[in-house]
């Protein structure tokens, strides 16, 4: 193998396992932040090993659903490209590093805790039946994608024992089946008259039905969201705070001040039903959260504030 071939290789490997995708892991942490253990370093090691080890096992779950996949991929416009299904990584060779990924991760999960233990082999169970049949039943196969998410937060509240509202745990259940939905409606317009050869769920998904489940899922996201904003105890703000509102005849003292974040998730709702239906860029959730510089702003805005409210505003 000359030098250009074994670059190609080199970089073949690294893109099988989708390091991109990895941002899908970062909720793993939700657990750690809602349950107001952002400050426990303890916490934080076993959150950033647990995060560390569920890239790994999510990695081999891209790897088989490649291997599975490589001859629908090579019909896709943007698939076709991938190292396996392009024939840059041989597809023996990717199953050989899934197995040793599996071999190693496995043990280590269950020595981190066997509640992460357990998330993690429900995960990589739940995505070998979806690459293997799941995949082409139609609903279940949104239910599958939108339910490795939630592991993926479960997996971070068992690592640390903690526990989370069960309103918090709706909305990101809503959220997910609304990227799912919108990843199977974006597909239907970007593969068009090859959607029989991709993927032949998608004949089974009319496009009256897709929308009327975006916008189903796209309510339920925000709405369960501000139920668990308004139903969460209220927070007394420190009196360093009150100190800035002194002059102001409002309900600074103890507030439910997560309700703040309220407009912020609708906004990004709405710019995720923007980019599905006028920019049709909703197939690669990932790629549209780091591209998209509304959206990416939303995120972070979001995020900032809920760390704020939680750890510096109240008493």
């Amino acid at each position: 193998m000359n030098k250009f071939d074994g670059s190609s290789l080199v970089w073949g490997l690294i893109k099988v396992v989708r390091p991109r995708q990895w941002i899908k892991n970062f909720a793993l942490f939700a657990g750690l932040i809602f349950s107001g253990n952002l400050n426990n370093s303890s916490a934080i090691t076993l959150t950033l090993q647990a995060f560390i080890i569920f890239c790994g096992i999510t990695s081999v779950s891209y790897i088989l659903n490649d291997v599975f996949d490589v001859e629908r991929d090579r019909l896709h416009p943007f698939k076709r490209k991938r190292p396996i299904a392009s024939g840059v990584v041989p597809t023996r060779l990717a199953i050989t590093l899934a197995t040793l990924l599996i071999i190693i991760l496995l043990p280590l999960a269950y020595l981190l805790s066997p509640s992460f233990f357990l998330a993690v082999v429900a995960y990589l169970l739940l995505q070998l039946f979806y690459s293997a049949f799941l995949k082409t039943v139609i609903l279940l196969d949104v239910m599958v994608i939108a339910a490795g998410f939630v592991l993926r937060i479960y997996a971070g509240v068992w690592t640390i024992d903690a526990h989370l509202n069960v309103w918090f745990l709706l909305a990101v259940t809503s959220f997910a089946l609304f990227l799912a939905i919108g990843k199977r409606r974006s597909e239907l317009t970007l593969l068009a008259h090859q959607a029989a050869k991709h993927r032949e769920t998608l004949l089974h998904y009319p496009e009256n039905l897709l929308d009327i489940l975006t916008g189903m899922f796209a309510t339920a996201t925000w709405l369960s969201f501000a139920f668990f904003a308004f139903l969460q105890p209220p927070i007394s703000a420190r009196p360093r705070i009150l100190l800035w509102f002194s002059n102001l005849s409002l309900p600074f003292t103890e507030a439910k001040f997560l309700m703040i974040t309220v407009p912020v998730v609708i906004y990004g709702v709405m710019r995720y039903l923007y980019i599905i239906y006028e920019k049709k860029e909703g197939e690669s959730p990932e790629r549209v959260i780091l591209t998209d510089t509304p959206l990416l702003v939303t995120t972070l805005l979001w995020l900032g504030l809920v760390i704020i409210i939680i750890y510096f505003l109240g008493a």
